[in-house]
């Protein structure tokens, strides 16, 4: 279903921030750390959905959902735009459509990344963020750096595996040296370079696209003053711990202390505070060139971020080996719709790639290849109140979840844990810099050419089994019938796994449908032991 043409905006400006969590914003609720502008936008401009969910995880196969509309985590780990897949910044070209790409992400210049930019009309890549190979070696004088010392990224691998800190290369340890000023770090630049786009440029172009990348609020939790210390409950004297752990059960298990983990995540607090104040320079632009009337607003996560928050019985942090529980899995979407009111609510089941097919509706394209969203538009016109049943997510090799917008079933692996397999023309996963140890393993003699659901291009299917060295992030036979089952509206906070119950019946019955509707590959449901 279409918006009415009066209705529908001829421009659409889509702010991604990486890792917030939907729990920290006043707009939901949120009241640890201040977030002014998010929850201004929500207010005064802003539909709040209250059931948007994540599906390909992490972060590049998020931005896969979104921009090309396909779930891939059943497919793969990671990666590229394939061959036989249109991103949706291409039909646009095709279509008149002027599109602007404002980024500090170092993943879309990475391998398995690297072709997600450029079928837009124009980019700009702010550096220095992450691990982006920005600077070669730190500012010997430090001369001017506004914030303090910091541990480097490698610290948690040094202390919780044995690996030498100075093993993981993260280019931010250097990259901070040569800041001078809060304008100086990528965030505040990224959305300067937005908002001066939205002033100069926009005008230009009878009908737009302006997707900014921000990768704040995720790591590394750097900011200077007056945002540093902000959150903390006490002072912090040592060296800063910018890098947070990945790790669940990091306190449990005595490997990280309480006062460490309140700062960390008084750090992450910090770092979102910040890009909420930057971010209202977009909303500034967007108010002095008159755009709210012409122009749908999207602001939208991949994830979000465990900060200690206890499942289990344990503290998880970062993005561990555990299902999407609520924290990262649960995220934030507020939509501005022209001739809409803000501060309203819409409570429909939506996930990623709902936003590929609401961008698609709004400029009116088709994608070519087989996608798996639905168009949010009949929800903002208030044509529809629901717009679909379920939603799946995961991460490759791992759990697959599947809910219905008031349970949540997590489903892991059974038997040994296989057959697996990865289907993709550009072999990648996620980079990782300076490790001496392979992240993935190259095709081998077992590999086949195969075909993907709705197309006749011809792609590589490695099968795994049992001692294979597996893609990064795939678990293998660790997690094998560690089934999850949740009532969100009796446990919102997920301490009662619920499975064995009769209740599991409905969901295993349901994510097959789900499974089935996706044409997921056969494997998936072998290795889930689900009938296909």
């Amino acid at each position: 279903m279409s918006a009415p043409a009066a209705e529908r905006p001829t421009n659409v400006v889509v702010v991604l921030l990486d890792s917030l969590n939907r729990h920290h914003l006043g707009s939901y609720g949120g009241e640890e750390f201040a977030t002014p502008n998010l929850d201004r936008f929500a207010r005064e401009h802003g539909a709040r959905f209250t059931r948007h969910v994540t599906g390909s995880l992490p972060c590049m196969p998020a931005r896969h959902d979104i921009l090309c509309g396909a779930l891939d985590f059943l497919w793969k780990p990671w990666g590229s735009i394939e061959l036989w897949e249109e991103p949706l910044t291409r039909e646009l070209g095709r279509n008149g459509v002027a599109t602007m790409l404002v980024t500090d992400h170092p993943h879309l210049f990475e391998t398995g990344g690297e072709n997600y930019h450029t079928d837009f009309f124009g980019w700009e890549y702010l550096r220095g963020h992450e691990g982006d190979m920005w600077r070669t070696c730190p500012d010997p004088t430090w001369l001017g750096a506004p914030s303090r010392p910091a541990v480097r990224g490698g610290w948690w691998w040094e202390r919780s595996l044995g690996i030498e800190a100075d093993t993981l290369d993260r280019g931010y340890d250097r990259s901070r040296t040569w800041f001078r000023s809060e304008d100086d770090y990528p965030g505040p630049k990224t959305m300067r370079v937005a908002a001066d786009w939205l002033r100069r440029e926009s005008a230009h172009h009878d009908r737009w696209l302006l997707f900014v990348d921000e990768f704040d609020p995720h790591e590394p939790f750097d900011v200077p003053e007056p945002w540093l210390g902000r959150y903390d409950d006490e002072p912090w004297d040592d060296e800063l711990l910018i890098w947070p752990p990945y790790a669940d059960g990091a306190i449990s298990r005595g490997q990280l202390t309480e006062r460490e983990g309140r700062h960390i995540r008084a750090n992450y607090g910090s770092k979102l505070s910040m890009i909420d104040h930057w971010f209202g320079q977009v909303l500034d632009a967007l108010d002095e060139q008159h755009l709210w009337g012409s122009t749908a607003v999207i602001v939208c996560t991949d994830h979000g971020h465990y900060l200690g928050e206890v499942r289990g019985g344990r503290d998880v942090w970062g993005k561990p080996a555990v299902p999407q529980f609520e924290p990262l899995g649960h995220t934030p979407l507020l939509v501005h719709w022209p001739g809409r009111p803000g501060g309203d609510t819409i409570d429909a089941l939506t996930t990623n790639v709902d936003l590929h097919a609401t961008l698609c509706d709004v400029f009116g394209v088709q994608p070519a290849h087989r996608t798996h969203g639905v168009s949010l538009v009949p929800l903002l016109t208030g044509e529809a109140t629901a717009v679909r049943e379920w939603a799946i997510g995961g991460v490759y090799g791992n759990w697959v979840q599947v809910t219905d917008g008031h349970h949540k079933y997590a489903r892991a692996p059974e038997g040994d844990g296989f057959p697996l397999a990865m289907w993709s023309n550009r072999w990648s996963t996620m980079p990782v810099h300076g490790l001496a140890f392979p992240l993935l393993p190259l095709p081998d003699d077992r590999a086949e050419l195969a075909r993907m659901p709705g197309s006749t291009v011809p792609v590589l299917r490695q099968p795994f089994q049992a001692g294979d060295m597996l893609p990064f992030f795939a678990s293998g036979d660790r997690i094998v019938g560690a089934h999850h089952l949740y009532d969100l509206g009796v446990d919102p906070d997920e301490q009662e796994n619920r499975r064995g119950e009769a209740l599991e019946r409905e969901l295993v019955d349901l994510l097959t449908e789900a499974l089935t509707a996706t044409d997921a590959p056969a494997e998936q449901f072998e290795r889930l032991g689900l009938r296909h």
